[in-house]
């Protein structure tokens, strides 16, 4: 009887297991300055809704991350990321607030000024600080429509220059040597927190 070539078995052999390539997927807490505007956002991507829990706060820095604390110990969660925007919080709450997210051991995605600059990057590199009131009305002329601060339906309007935002978020931080958050402007590390979600996407 002939004898089967190792390579043909091999093969056959291959063939028939099923491959997983998959990554275990990571439970995420994501804790929002905003009420509305980020948890929209955030909730908007499609990865498994059990692994993905975003909860939206009218709270300053350095309280949202005391929340995301006391969240974390009601939980079990992998990744634990704050959220929020330099606005007009004090320099100290700001700063403070990375620092005390970081010893916990959380991520903090942050903007400086507004989380409306990561909208703003899907379509053009900005590297001037404006007013909060001007990324409504940049975002109205680059959208060519009225934008919608608590809109439930920017993820997919700008999903598909979602890989440019990334690469201008990553530009403008590299502008900053040292990196200083709170007075960096404009700044975000939106794109880091985007970046994780997106390993799960399925």
């Amino acid at each position: 009887m002939p004898k089967k070539s190792s390579s043909a078995s091999s093969f056959r052999g291959y063939s028939d297991r099923k491959v997983e390539t998959r990554e275990p997927i990571d439970r995420f807490l994501i804790v929002c300055e905003g009420a509305k505007t980020e948890p929209n956002y955030f909730e908007s991507f499609r990865v498994p809704k059990d692994v993905i829990d975003v909860r939206g706060f009218g709270y300053n820095p350095s309280n949202l991350v005391e929340k995301a604390k006391e969240l974390k110990a009601q939980g079990d969660y992998d990744q634990v990321w704050c959220v929020f925007d330099r606005d007009d919080w004090p320099k100290q709450d700001f700063n403070n607030a990375i620092a005390s997210a970081k010893s916990a051991g959380f991520k903090v995605a942050y903007s400086n000024e507004a989380f409306e600059l990561w909208y703003v990057l899907h379509f053009e590199f900005l590297n001037t600080g404006l007013p909060r009131k001007n990324y409504i009305a940049k975002l109205d002329s680059l959208l060519k429509k009225k934008y919608t601060k608590n809109s439930d339906t920017i993820y997919e309007e700008l999903e598909n220059r979602q890989s440019t935002a990334i690469k201008h978020a990553k530009n403008l931080l590299k502008q900053y040597n040292p990196c200083n958050p709170e007075s960096d402007n404009p700044s975000t590390t939106v794109h880091l927190l985007v970046e994780e979600l997106n390993r799960f996407i399925r």
